[in-house]
């Protein structure tokens, strides 16, 4: 039997093993004296690493499928606060996957941290959020991994493996039921035909009944309907070959953004009675359909493994948005999103053991993306956003000036805009390892990739205006009527960025378990367009356009020299929309160890991250709509650190710690005061976002019932997770304090089946998960209230 045969088998059996386990029954010759590496008894193979997870030179936390259950992991979101230093708030829809790690992150655009779903790209961020049921394991690797994966990895990356099916056999049925109105339903059917050819196929349905109501119609804003499934079949034609094909499906749709006023942050309070209320008078939501196929094969040679990942994605989904977030009818927004995504990756690597170790890879993708993201000014933004602002630029106050007044005629004012942004991205890669370099143990690591992306924009944004024009002076007045302005943009644009992304790593390792490493390496993630910028572009052109008019208009045709003073300089669109790329060095230090005899797993490491053009998420001046922009410099200092205990047969302990220190180090804006552009200086203040701690402690106890009785054990988990002090505002004049939740579970287990207790948040911490400031108002999302469910999982 050849070696690739032999490492099926050994997986095969390994998983087999774990399967059995995590229904209770616990071999006789198993030593559960010692921590289990989730890696020792998954053996998932990945295109890219030579070794396991914990082997290699980074900072890394692994879930298995009983972990996963265990700590309520049902989404990428709910992995916060169960690793040090990652932060991926809940709010608004599945729309937005904000993840924070190591002080960089965003709410909107490009992700700081890269996504790989059974080892093929999810490239864009709104896919991020999915349908955790049949997952089996998950990897979080923290700090820059862009000289194997690329852009969009500079904060890290989740690595996300489903069941296989030669592993896992027979029907898996998951129900589950909550308070909230939270029911979910799942089942899978995993079958092994023959020693060549297995498949898998399930289903998924949830509801959730929502968390908060919206006073202004008495209903919850953030109910969610889900379904969908998943189909994965793998073929072993030969025993070096490997093909691995997998197709899903998903269709959301959610209420969404239960953001409560908070009141005004300056200027006289007008909603007092609002305050800590939801109260949108106009519809806000998500949908979405988002299909995704990858087909990976796999070639084992003697001394060789040659690699092909393929993936197609597919996600169309709808964004309705009471953008003033108010019962006033001032404006909303429309947003839908059409994405097409094709990637290809080719990777060349040695097998483990060699002393000289190394992949060699090349990858690219292309992404088509269209987007209509029409804006409307509703009846009272007509009037307060539109109309004032342009008669704010007429003198008043002075018996010597004349009086100036025009009247929108629109009841609304749509403003439509569509958007191609497509991208093409290629690169090229290699990473070598040298072991037992002078000494048995020292290896070091080098690697470099070229990477190459070019982004294009096509836009076409338009509005029309009808006005009435009032013109008084003593005696004198004239007055024209039914004036029309329109603004239109329409045009193209394109930029590209060449970057080489570099990796140098020096290790000592002994024992086989325990090591001790140094690394630096570069990462980055793409710059973009801010498409939402063309409502201001928009509104600026509109004044600009109705000068126009005036000037042409016979009554006021003398008076021509004196409006075109009142007139903005043209846009820049390229300047006004386009934000650059952002670059980091992370240096880190770090070291894996297993002591006592395999009785306690530490993981520790400490970082220095130092970022350029940093890119930060916030509203522009007038409020319509978020941005990103480039924050100039900014510095990180942080450590991580990871415990894993087995203090008895029975009982388990774990935490996890991580503290980032972020602020900026060079940031000047001009910002508006009044009619006034100021500087700011951001200059060590907080990056916000970002956890300044984020901590979990955790235990288990499995109570082993004797023999035939009507249980085989029961298991109890607890955990508690922390993060804070969080600054919302660059100006660090909003934060949430730290803050914790406590979670626990209960699971019945016989045989195959098991009946799981739980409560999440069983404290009921009050606590802000989001807040943000628009229009010269504060909002806030809070964090759930106390949940407790049942949950009932049955293998035939």
């Amino acid at each position: 039997m050849k070696k690739s045969a032999l490492l099926l088998t050994l997986t095969t059996v390994a998983s087999a093993a774990m399967a059995a386990n995590e229904t209770g029954y616990v071999p006789e010759s198993k030593d559960t004296t010692k921590v289990i590496d989730i890696e020792e008894v998954v053996v998932i193979a990945t295109p890219k690493e030579n070794n396991r997870l914990r082997q290699q030179a980074l900072s890394s936390t692994s879930f298995s499928q009983n972990e996963m259950r265990n700590n309520a992991v049902t989404s990428i979101k709910s992995i916060s606060g169960l690793v040090p230093n990652l932060f991926i708030p809940d709010y608004g829809s599945k729309l937005t996957t904000s993840v924070y790690v190591r002080g960089i992150g965003s709410r909107i655009n490009t992700p700081a941290i890269g996504l790989y779903v059974d080892n093929i790209p999810f490239i864009d961020k709104s896919a991020f959020d999915f349908n955790y049921s049949d997952i089996e394991r998950i990897d979080v690797m923290r700090g820059p991994q862009g000289t194997l994966y690329g852009r969009n990895t500079m904060g890290g990356l989740i690595r996300v493996f489903t069941k296989s099916p030669f592993t896992y056999q027979g029907t898996d049925v998951r129900l589950s039921a909550a308070t909230y109105n939270d029911y979910k339903a799942s089942l899978t059917h995993y079958h092994r035909i023959s020693s060549q050819f297995a498949f898998s196929a399930g289903f998924f349905y949830q509801h959730n009944g929502g968390f908060f109501k919206n006073s202004y119609n008495g209903k919850r804003i953030d109910t969610d309907d889900e379904f969908g499934g998943r189909i994965r079949a793998i073929y072993l034609p030969t025993e070096n070959l490997k093909l691995d094909f997998t197709l899903n499906y998903e269709y959301t749709n959610q209420g969404g953004y239960p953001y409560m006023y908070t009141g005004k942050t300056s200027g006289e309070e007008d909603r007092a009675e609002y305050i800590n209320q939801i109260s949108y008078n106009h519809e806000c939501g998500y949908k979405r359909n988002l299909l995704n196929a990858g087909m990976n094969l796999s070639y084992q040679a003697d001394n060789f493994i040659l690699s092909s990942s393929t993936g197609v994605q597919y996600l169309y989904d709808q964004m309705n948005l009471d953008q003033d977030f108010t019962e006033l009818d001032i404006y909303t927004m429309m947003q839908k999103q059409n994405s097409k995504t094709l990637t290809e990756e080719l990777v060349l690597k040695s097998k483990a053991g060699q002393r000289w170790q190394w992949t060699t890879g090349i990858s690219g993708f292309y992404q088509w993306l269209t987007t209509d993201a029409p804006v409307t000014f509703q009846q009272d933004g007509v009037k307060s956003m539109i109309e004032d602002n342009v008669n704010s630029i007429f003198p008043s106050g002075s018996p010597m000036m004349p009086t100036m007044h025009l009247t929108v005629n629109n009841p609304t004012m749509p403003v439509p805009g569509s958007y191609d942004t497509p991208i093409l991205n290629g690169a090229i890669y290699h990473q070598s390892t040298l072991n037992d370099l002078l000494v048995e143990g020292l290896s070091v690591t080098a690697g470099l990739r070229l990477d190459y992306e070019k982004i294009k924009m096509s836009y076409n944004a338009h509005s029309a205006m009808n006005f009435d024009f009032l013109f008084k002076m003593g005696p004198m007045q004239m007055e024209s009527k039914n004036l029309d302005a329109l603004s239109s943009f329409t045009g193209k644009e394109s930029t590209d960025y060449l970057q080489l992304l570099p990796k140098f790593t020096i290790q000592y390792a002994w024992n086989k378990q325990n090591n001790v490493y140094v690394t630096a390496t570069k990462g980055y993630r793409s710059g973009g367009y801010n498409i939402q910028m063309f409502s201001d572009l928009i509104q600026g052109s509109l004044k600009n356009a109705m000068l126009d008019a005036l000037a042409q208009d016979p009554n006021f045709s003398k008076f021509a020299s004196m409006f075109e003073k009142y007139k903005d300089q043209p846009a820049n669109v390229s300047e006004t929309v386009l934000y650059k790329p952002e670059y980091s060095w992370n240096y880190e230090v770090g070291t894996h160890l297993t002591l006592f005899d395999g009785k306690l797993q530490a993981d520790l490491a400490a970082f220095y991250m130092d970022t350029r053009d940093q890119q930060i998420s916030r509203f522009s001046d007038n409020g319509l709509g978020r941005i990103t922009v480039n924050a100039g410099k900014s510095r990180s200092i942080g450590a991580e650190a990871s415990l894993r205990a087995q203090l008895t047969d029975a009982w388990s302990l774990n935490g996890n710690y991580g503290y980032t220190y972020a602020t900026f180090t060079d940031y000047e804006t001009n910002e508006k005061s009044g009619k006034e552009i100021v500087k700011i200086s951001y200059n060590g203040h907080y990056v916000p976002f970002v956890p300044k701690h984020t901590f979990s402690v955790g235990t288990q106890y499995i109570w082993t019932l004797r023999k035939n009785s009507i249980l085989d054990n029961i298991t109890f988990n607890a955990n508690y997770k922390a993060a804070g002090r969080i600054y919302w505002t660059e100006k660090n004049d909003a934060s949430q304090s730290l803050y914790g939740t406590l979670n626990g579970r209960i699971s019945l287990n016989k045989g195959n089946g098991q009946i799981g207790f739980w409560v999440n948040n069983a404290l009921n911490t009050d606590y802000q998960a989001f807040y943000f400031e628009t229009m010269s108002r504060g909002f806030a999302q809070m964090g759930r209230p106390v949940q407790v469910g049942v949950d009932i999982r049955c293998r035939f």
